[in-house]
């Protein structure tokens, strides 16, 4: 039996890997003042979680706080992945059926998982390590609901459109849309999911009745409990069997936890990095890197790509649910206002190297920057930038509207700074539907 002990100031974790099955097992022995068990809650359902596994070691590596109420949710969460690699044994199993007489509808249906609790507290960085861990390599999809909502809406109308020319036979077209979803994933993971749009009310319990009965498993992160859901909204009577869908089909989780993580990684630190006298700004990258590993984890974070309509827009470092980009990947290039209402709704946290002074010559990146700040800004997102001045110096243009609109770029940038912004939610702070159409509330 291979054996792995590692001794740290809270916690002596130790791995194990025994030879007769190669499963990785995990104990840990935790003696952090307030948190006794913690550790053993971790492991209680973890044997030969990929998921606890990761999650013990970068708490060994000093990259995540021992947290009671994160162990329960890993809990949760490995248990889940054990009963999808179960499912994916057995439905290998049934392609033998001509051998073994089992029909694939015979596998028992995996339930899914919806947690939910206040913003800050680890949410979307454990649903983010189940989707690396679980082994599903290519039928998985992982989206913030809004965007799965704004694909849902576009596939609908191709449908209807479809039957009206008639390529395709009238009917719901629900159905079919369901089918192709279910056929690209069968694990579908959300972030931030949160309803307020009627148009949105009206077909998710349809939607997911059908994604349910195809054996679709969904992972889903919330700051609202289910039954808060679309709460105020207009003819909310018809959306009361989503929710008893949800609780049916899915483990409703409450991640207690006591610690706002993302004010303790930002609350009272620096956001926006000038060089003081006695600094370069190689200097004030090392500190943007301290800031940023604060944010991702200790590995840095990956690349990654967010769609945005038909563009594609590269994220240099993604993690943690911030992304880190230089001011010339985001305003020296041809984005939009939809664009960065995209990475508004995708990322909690910006980190932005070298912001330059910028003139007349320079305009169009000004104008790009306005518009950027002006959607962080109505979506709670926190900032952290390194600049050459304070905001209201970098901008010495005296024309145009830029030189008029960077009044109020730079009282946002000095709000965006302070205590009662990092605390914000993402995303509008209210958790009741209006009653209109104008989409869904990031949570």
């Amino acid at each position: 039996m291979a054996r792995l002990a590692q001794r740290l100031p809270f916690a002596t974790v130790v791995f194990r890997n025994p030879c007769r099955n190669g499963r990785l097992t995990i104990s840990v022995r935790c003696n952090i003042a307030g948190c006794p068990n913690m550790a053993e809650m971790v492991a209680a359902e973890a044997g030969g979680s990929v998921l606890a596994a990761r999650y013990v070691a970068r708490m060994a590596a000093g990259d995540i706080t021992p947290d009671a109420g994160q162990a329960r949710v890993v809990g949760a969460l490995a248990s889940l992945e054990q009963r999808i690699a179960s499912r994916r044994l057995a439905r290998k199993s049934s392609a033998l059926g001509w051998l073994f007489a089992r029909r694939e509808d015979s596998i028992p249906r995996v339930r899914g998982l919806y947690i939910h609790g206040a913003v800050g507290r680890g949410k979307t960085m454990l649903v983010d390590l189940f989707y690396e861990s679980v082994a599903v390599r290519k039928r998985k999809r992982r989206a913030h609901f809004h965007e799965f909502m704004a694909d849902v809406h576009a596939r609908i109308f191709q449908v209807r459109k479809d039957m009206k020319e008639g390529r395709l036979k009238d009917g719901d077209p629900i159905a079919p849309v369901a089918a192709a979803l279910y056929e690209e994933a069968w694990l579908l993971c959300f972030d931030e999911f949160h309803v307020t749009d009627i148009a949105d009310a009206m077909i998710l319990g349809r939607l997911f009745e059908k994604l349910f009965d195809l054996g679709v498993v969904i992972v889903a992160t919330s700051n609202v409990a289910p039954d808060d859901l679309y709460k105020g909204g207009l003819n909310r009577a018809l959306f009361l069997p989503f929710i008893a869908m949800i609780e049916q089909h899915m483990e409703v989780v409450r991640i207690e936890s006591p610690t706002d993580y993302r004010m303790e990684k930002l609350g009272g630190a620096r956001t926006w990095y000038v060089p003081a006298a006695h600094e370069t700004m190689a200097d004030i990258d090392r500190e943007m890197d301290k800031v940023w590993h604060r944010i991702a984890g200790i590995d840095g974070g990956a690349p990654a790509r967010v769609t945005s309509g038909a563009r594609t827009i590269p994220v240099p470092r993604a993690g943690g649910g911030g992304a880190r980009f230089t001011f010339a990947d985001l305003c020296g290039v041809p984005l939009g206002a939809t664009d960065y209402l995209r990475l508004a709704r995708t990322y909690h946290t910006l980190v932005i190297d070298h912001i330059p002074q910028l003139d007349q010559d320079t305009r169009n990146e000004a104008k790009r920057f306005i518009t950027l700040i002006d959607e962080l800004y109505e979506k709670g997102v926190k900032v952290v930038a390194s600049a050459p001045a304070e905001p209201e110096q970098l901008y010495l243009g005296t024309e145009g509207a830029e030189a008029f609109e960077w009044a109020r770029t730079v009282s946002r940038l000095h709000e965006m700074r302070s205590d009662d912004y990092i605390a914000r939610p993402h995303g509008r702070g209210d958790s009741h539907a209006s009653g209109n159409t104008t989409g869904l509330v990031e949570t």
